[in-house]
């Protein structure tokens, strides 16, 4: 059986799929992955949470990126593969997608049962006081605040950062919490720092549910989403990966193709 047909049979087979997504899925809409085919870094790894909360350099060096970054992310849109997903679940094929990407295009694209394992990258929350808003919003402040910045060029990196390096980042204004002054993240989870408990605990009961996982774009390196391979596989529910390149949880699937995604998921019938 050809890989195609592998992954059709698959899907088939397994009506009540939980979906689990990374950073693959989003590579043909213009936002760049982290990793490699063998699943190692392509560049330095990003900001830590304790980094980002107890240096004013670090947080500087972030959100002056961010600044040029934020512009791949606010321009990108939905690819075949995040189409197709949403299809699936539209036929009542997908018990839960959950991802690990923090651009929101799926829900863009039209999935409605969609849990964003790590945040949304369009939202930034104080952490004084917990006041979430539009991370377009900043991103106007942060311009009219920092100009010269703003005029800089730099490549995409990963999740709405950019590849600006030997710049002077020691004047660049971070604007604080308009209500109360504290500090502002963006509402992802940084390295270092704790998925929040109740979007696991509704993957994981979405899991129990489902017939089977189907992994689409990860290489399931990081813990937060590799757990729940180990879970699937605990609950002897078969596991397939559709990922060009090598994942964590290689000895644990019953299926593995590696295709490019969009066009390997826009050609499985509904």
């Amino acid at each position: 059986m050809d890989p195609q047909t592998a992954l059709a049979d698959f899907v088939r087979r397994h009506p009540r799929l939980m979906v689990l997504t990374g950073a693959g899925v989003s590579t043909e809409s213009g936002i760049p992955d982290y990793r490699d085919a063998n699943g190692d870094w392509k560049r330095p790894q990003p900001v830590t949470y304790q980094a980002f909360t107890g240096d004013e350099t670090t947080r500087r060096r972030y959100w002056a990126r961010s600044l040029l970054g934020w512009r791949t992310m606010a321009h990108a849109r939905p690819g075949a593969a995040h189409v197709a997903l949403a299809r699936l679940e539209a036929a009542g094929r997908v018990e839960l997608l959950l991802t690990q990407n923090v651009d929101g295009l799926h829900e863009a694209a039209g999935s409605r049962h969609v849990v964003d394992l790590h945040g949304r990258i369009d939202t930034v929350v104080c952490l004084a006081c917990g006041t979430r808003s539009p991370r377009a919003l900043l991103q106007q402040e942060l311009v009219a605040r920092n100009p010269a910045f703003a005029g800089l060029s730099a490549g995409a990196a990963p999740d709405g950062d950019a590849d600006l390096e030997h710049a002077d980042f020691s004047r660049f204004q971070v604007p604080p919490c308009s209500r109360c002054g504290g500090m502002l993240k963006p509402d992802v989870v940084f390295f270092g720092e704790s998925v929040p408990r109740e979007r696991v605990a509704q993957a994981m009961a979405a899991l129990q549910r489902a017939d089977a996982l189907l992994v689409v774009g990860s290489s399931l390196m990081v813990f937060s989403g590799y757990r729940f391979a180990l879970a699937a596989a605990e609950q002897h529910k078969p596991i397939a990966a559709l990922n060009l390149g090598r994942t964590r949880a290689d000895a644990l699937l019953a299926l593995k193709v590696e295709l490019p995604i969009g066009p390997a998921l826009a050609a499985l019938p509904s």
